[in-house]
């Protein structure tokens, strides 16, 4: 309901200039939330291939692993990362850490398995390093099992 009014003031034409031509922030905690919800998605959806057995031989095919005796090992641990760093980041569960895993996890695909090629080719995971440094910073936003925790702690 109380969106409902905020919006409805928002559309006015007078404050919408205001709005349009302001530097104050709006909505910040709900829009922080809605993009750390829809960035875990996108990263469970890219570590769910964890559970394919046949997606992951072929990761352990690629150059770098291939050599390695833990080659393995190292590509279902980043698609584990992807995966359980992703969940963390949607349910904004343990937020911050659940930002160092996938901000490690993607500055390894973008610069050892990319090469650091960030302008052309390896912009998406730079982009998610980018984002999760916005996390770790900004927190959760609402609608977090973080925000809720700490709630529950500080009501008496």
């Amino acid at each position: 309901m109380a969106y409902a009014v905020y919006l409805n003031l928002i559309l006015q034409p007078a404050n919408m200039k205001k709005i349009l031509f302001s530097s104050d922030a709006i909505w910040t905690n709900q829009i922080l939330a809605l993009m750390r919800i829809v960035v875990g998605i996108f990263m469970i959806y890219h570590g769910v291939e964890v559970f394919d057995k046949t997606k992951m031989n072929e990761y352990a095919q690629w150059d770098f692993f291939k050599n390695m005796s833990s080659g393995t090992f190292l590509a279902y641990l980043g698609k584990g990362a992807e995966f359980v760093g992703g969940v963390m980041l949607t349910i904004g569960f343990m937020t911050r850490i659940a930002c160092v895993i996938l901000a490690g996890t993607m500055l390894f695909v973008a610069f050892v398995l990319g090469h650091g090629k960030i302008w052309y080719e390896d912009q998406y995971p730079f982009l998610f390093v980018l984002l999760a440094i916005i996390f770790f910073f900004a927190g959760p936003g609402s609608w977090s099992v973080d925000k809720a925790i700490n709630y529950k702690k500080n009501t008496p």
